[in-house]
């Protein structure tokens, strides 16, 4: 489950997360601490598992919960038309 931001989607790290501009719609989206450390591990070429096992390790969180969380992210990216 690779992810990719779409060519119409700027990205900017700040101190509390990620920051996706979707530039044909002129809309911000704010990704959490914990949501960019699932976006970076997919970008990096990543699959669901290394994501949720990046969670299990970063917060304290069961590993199903963290699959479940990654996998809702994504189709929410995927949903909203900024990551494919």
């Amino acid at each position: 489950m690779p992810l990719r931001f779409d060519a119409h989607v700027s990205t900017a790290e700040t101190d509390y997360g990620t920051v996706l501009l979707d530039e044909r719609a002129g809309t911000y989206w704010e990704l959490n601490p914990t949501a960019t450390l699932v976006v970076r591990t997919l970008l990096d070429g990543g699959e669901a598992a290394d994501a949720a096992a990046a969670l299990v390790r970063a917060f304290d969180i069961e590993r199903a919960q963290a699959l479940r969380d990654v996998e809702a992210l994504v189709g929410d990216l995927r949903e909203a038309g900024l990551a494919s």
